[in-house]
């Protein structure tokens, strides 16, 4: 399985403090079959500590520390906030994107705004040319009531990326409604961790989430955490979804 959001990468953002603990949610994700994890430490103005320019040194250096029978895979990347995207340059740009290739950019969703703030800087991305993974975007309490903003940037090209733990949540939350209407009506495409620590704190892994979303819609559960994922880190446009006999 590949994770396209992780907060791993040690004492930069709200992730592990240290390389020991970075090194445990390693171990606790490549456990439950993760094979390529994405380091995408928050790019906002409340982490100061994390600097675009470090975050692939980062990822070597981590790498380096890992065990090879762990079998796990690290790239670059970035969780981007909108007003971060304004401010940086195209060359911070390009350092955000998963694995620095120029094509791909986890977008954090804004939690309590309208989409109809944020859709124009998104907008603004796709027409730089890159592809925008919108990160977790059934936790937007506007997005709760009316989905319908979401579908539309779907429609215009935006992918979206699911967190494991809302489809793992109480089926009447409404984060969880959300995300299970979104693999339902093909609206989502990565179930992701977004884990922060190996601990129960927002843990990583993603076979748990991945049968619950079997239960929605079976062929797509696999290609959420499989295909899709490895398209949008070579910058490929995504395979379909493949439909069972």
């Amino acid at each position: 399985m590949i994770d396209l959001h992780c907060h791993v990468l040690p004492g930069v953002d709200d992730g592990p403090p240290s390389t020991t603990e970075s090194l445990a949610l390693l171990r606790v994700a490549a456990l439950d079959g993760t094979r390529v994890i994405a380091a995408t430490p928050h790019l906002r103005r409340d982490f100061p500590r994390v600097r675009v320019e470090d975050i692939a040194d980062q990822c070597v250096l981590l790498r380096e520390r890992l065990p090879d029978d762990l079998g796990l895979q690290i790239v670059s990347g970035g969780e981007v906030d909108l007003e971060w995207a304004l401010r940086a340059t195209k060359t911070q740009l390009r350092l955000a994107s998963y694995g620095g290739g120029g094509t791909d950019l986890l977008v954090e969703t804004p939690y309590g705004t309208s989409p109809r703030v944020f859709e124009p800087p998104i907008m603004r991305l796709m027409n730089l040319g890159y592809r925008v993974v919108l990160a977790h975007p059934e936790l937007n309490t506007f997005l709760q009531e009316s989905p319908g903003p979401l579908e539309g940037l779907v429609e215009r090209g935006v992918l979206v990326q699911v967190t494991g733990a809302s489809l793992l949540a109480r089926r009447r939350s409404r984060r969880s409604r959300l995300a299970r209407h979104l693999v339902e009506h093909g609206y989502a495409h990565v179930i992701a961790s977004d884990a922060h620590s190996a601990g129960p704190r927002r843990p990583p892994g993603l076979t748990a989430a991945v049968e619950v979303a079997r239960g929605i819609d079976p062929d797509r559960a696999d290609w959420m955490v499989t295909s899709a994922p490895a398209a949008i880190l070579s910058g490929k446009p995504l395979p379909p979804v493949p439909i069972a006999d």
